[in-house]
C-alpha cells in the first residue's frame, strides 16, 4: 500500500494468526478497525488491499498516521455502500461483542465478504469463572480488562456459545484458533483460552 513503511513487528498473537490466514494481495475490510494496527500489518506483510471502518475519531487519526485507508462510520447501520462479495475477508476482531445487533452485523459481513474472521474474548476462561464464583464480582482478565462501568462490551460469550451460534445459524466454520496469553491453547479451550478466532463462511 502506498505511503506505508514497515516500522515495527507484529506483537499481538491474534494479529499474527490473522495475518497468516490471509493470502497475499487479498481484499480485506476490517469492521471496527480501531487504531489500524492489524490492517497496517496486513498491508505490509501480506500486501493486502485493506480498508477499515471505525466510529472513534481518535482511532481514525491513528489509522491515517499509519497510512491505512479508513472510513468514519457505524457498522451497526449496515454496509449498503458495498456490493456483494466485494472483499475476500471481512474482519470482526475484538469488535463483535461491542455491537448491539450481532446477527445483523455478521449477516452484512458475510454478504460483502467471501469469508469472515471473528475474534472475541472468552468469558468462560477459568479465571473469570473463579472471580465470579469465589468473589462474586464481574471478572477482569487479560482479555476482559475493564471494570463493569467502563467496559465497551455489550455481549459476554464463551467459545461454546459461539460454536452453538454458528451451528444454529448454519454457518460453516472453516478454521478455529484458541489463544492463551502468548500461545495457542487447544486443551479444554472453553476453560483455558483467553480469546478465540473463527473463520466462517456461508454454507455452499
Amino acid at each position: 500500500m502506498d505511503g506505508v513503511k514497515k516500522i515495527h513487528k507484529i506483537e499481538r498473537l491474534d494479529h499474527k494468526i490473522i495475518c497468516d490466514l490471509i493470502e497475499p494481495e487479498a481484499r480485506v475490510l476490517d469492521l471496527g478497525c480501531g487504531d489500524g494496527d492489524l490492517l497496517y500489518h496486513l498491508a505490509v506483510e501480506r500486501k493486502a488491499k485493506v480498508q477499515g471502518i471505525e466510529l472513534n475519531e481518535g482511532a481514525i487519526y491513528k489509522c491515517v498516521e499509519k497510512g491505512v485507508s479508513v472510513f468514519h462510520g457505524d457498522i451497526e447501520v449496515g454496509l449498503k455502500g458495498y456490493p456483494d462479495k466485494s472483499f475476500d475477508y471481512v474482519l470482526l476482531n475484538q469488535s463483535m461483542q461491542e455491537t448491539k445487533n450481532v446477527e445483523f452485523v455478521i449477516h452484512e459481513a458475510l454478504r460483502v465478504g467471501t469469508k469472515i474472521i471473528v475474534g472475541f474474548p472468552n468469558f468462560a476462561y477459568f479465571k473469570a469463572r473463579f472471580r465470579i464464583f469465589f468473589r462474586g464480582r464481574v471478572p477482569i482478565t487479560r482479555s476482559l480488562p475493564y471494570h463493569w462501568y467502563t467496559t465497551p462490551n455489550l455481549h459476554f460469550l464463551s467459545i461454546k456459545d459461539f460454536q452453538d451460534y454458528a451451528h444454529d445459524k448454519k454457518l460453516k466454520v472453516l478454521k478455529s484458533f484458541y489463544l492463551a496469553h502468548k500461545k495457542e491453547m487447544n486443551f479444554f479451550p472453553n476453560m483455558f483460552a483467553l480469546n478465540a478466532i473463527f473463520v466462517l463462511t456461508n454454507p455452499t
